[in-house]
């Protein structure tokens, strides 16, 4: 996504659908698109570091007052009830389903950048989504497909999806080691990118350094906001802290002061690489530039690098991939067995003991769309439903406050009341960076969740059935 956050998206027409809501309610215009953020995309990390921040407290504590794992899903339904958790269960439905198809496109960009570093060169039509609004063009300018829809499907995103819900099936267990491995890999592939691609960096690509202002910046965080879905799973662990206190603070910001300063990094070194420009639309910027590069400057030591970077992204994204395809089974049987879904979402394999019927379902749900659509359209879905979990989360924090202000709480966001209400405008600030056609696809799924909740959610669940 930070191809997109850099040099955001442009369309033929002006329209409003495509405009980003805040810049339409202050200049009551319609763009051709959203601004990039530029260069300037540094900015727009730190203001989604901050946000996180404030995002992570309030989470800590809602999680600190239930002394068991889970999603946000768990949290609300045991403390604010069946229809705040049925709207925040619904919602995260999409933050999961939306951001793996994002980050199986991403996937399948990389897995066709390692095709082509051994000299496989399988026909675009089969590698490329079948909607790409911005439309596809080669390393050399020349035009693949024009914008819109096109003949083509994306076999690598949706082959990905379907062997990984196989792997969740058949049943994966954790590994705090393996996870640690795969995280050192990452950082590994990260830094080795920064270090070596910085000898070619021209300071020339970086002026003007804000070229859209900022509503380009506030644009570049709505979009790279997608990159810290997950980071919220530091907050859970209040109940395992000696002094959570001190300990939950300091884990969040320690976390989000590393992954910030990386992110940092690999943006200011990539726009200073090629024109912020030339980003646009693509699943892969960091391979694809280093790819870019090697053949512009013939240097052998950018060859390796971007085969370093690319094993280190497709690792990353593979583990994305089943943690979040895990995590999205897990609310639609956790729904189940409160009998909001039906009951054969919550059937458990007879071998296996995993809820084999809700992994396959979500299996399709993402892989179906992931070779359809682009990483951009997926990536705002993706964003504004995190970010409406996160405004109900925070929201839950003040409710709670008020309501059962002498509950038990191992962890309280500092701050008093300040915490929660800043978490709830930094966020949603961010959702108005979006444009104003992804509000309106996020009302119709939270329409359709609430039409399902009533005609058939809340006649079936434990609550009716104790009524």
């Amino acid at each position: 996504m930070i191809g997109t956050a850099i040099a955001g998206e442009k369309f033929d027409t002006s329209s409003i659908l495509n405009t980003p809501l805040l810049d339409y309610l202050v200049h009551h215009h319609a763009l051709s698109g959203r601004p990039g953020a530029g260069p300037a995309l540094a900015f727009s990390i730190v203001l989604v570091a901050i946000v996180c921040a404030f995002t992570g407290l309030c989470y800590a504590e809602l999680a600190s007052m239930i002394p068991i794992a889970g999603s946000a899903y768990t949290y609300t339904y045991a403390t604010m009830g069946e229809l705040v958790a049925w709207i925040i269960g619904w919602d995260l439905i999409l933050e999961y389903a939306v951001s793996n198809m994002a980050v199986c496109v991403g996937f399948a960009a990389h897995i066709v950048d390692f095709m082509d570093w051994f000299g496989v060169h399988p026909s675009a039509r089969w590698i490329s989504p079948a909607f790409l609004p911005s439309g596809l063009t080669d390393l050399q300018g020349n035009a693949i497909y024009t914008p819109g829809w096109h003949l083509g499907f994306n076999f690598p995103a949706f082959l990905i999806v379907l062997l990984l819900t196989i792997v969740l099936v058949r049943g994966i267990r954790e590994s705090a080691g393996t996870n640690n491995i795969m995280v050192l890999l990452k950082i590994t592939a990260i830094l080795v990118f920064i270090i070596v691609a910085s000898r070619f960096i021209h300071p020339t690509h970086w002026h003007p350094f804000s070229p859209n202002g900022w509503s380009g910046v506030l644009t570049g965080g709505s979009i790279i906001f997608f990159t810290y879905i997950g980071f919220d799973s530091v907050s859970t662990a209040a109940e395992e802290c000696h002094r959570p206190q001190r300990d939950v603070p300091f884990g969040i910001l320690a976390t989000l002061v590393v992954c910030t300063l990386l992110y940092i990094g690999v943006a200011v070194v990539l726009t200073g690489l090629i024109p912020w420009q030339t980003l646009v639309d693509d699943a892969a910027p960091v391979v694809n530039t280093l790819k870019k590069l090697s053949h512009d400057t013939g240097s052998a030591s950018l060859n390796w690098v971007r085969l370093i970077v690319l094993c280190g992204a497709m690792m990353g994204m593979i583990s994305s991939i089943l943690v979040f395809q895990l995590g999205q089974a897990r609310v639609w049987f956790a729904m189940s067995r409160d009998r909001l879904f039906p009951p054969w979402f919550g059937k458990v394999h007879p071998r296996f003991r995993t809820p084999a019927v809700a992994t396959w379902v979500a299996g399709f749900v993402v892989a179906i769309p992931s070779g359809l659509l682009d990483i951009g359209t997926l990536a705002d879905l993706a964003n504004i439903g995190t970010l409406f979990a996160f405004v109900l989360v925070s929201i839950g924090v003040l409710i709670l406050r008020y309501r059962q202000p002498e509950r038990h709480r191992s962890f309280r966001a500092p701050g008093g009341i300040f915490v929660p209400i800043l978490s709830i405008f930094f966020c949603v600030l961010l959702m108005s960076g979006l444009p104003v056609i992804t509000w309106l696809r996020f009302f119709g799924w939270l329409i359709i969740g609430l039409t399902i909740y009533v005609l058939y959610s809340r006649k079936h669940s434990e609550f009716s059935s104790l009524s």
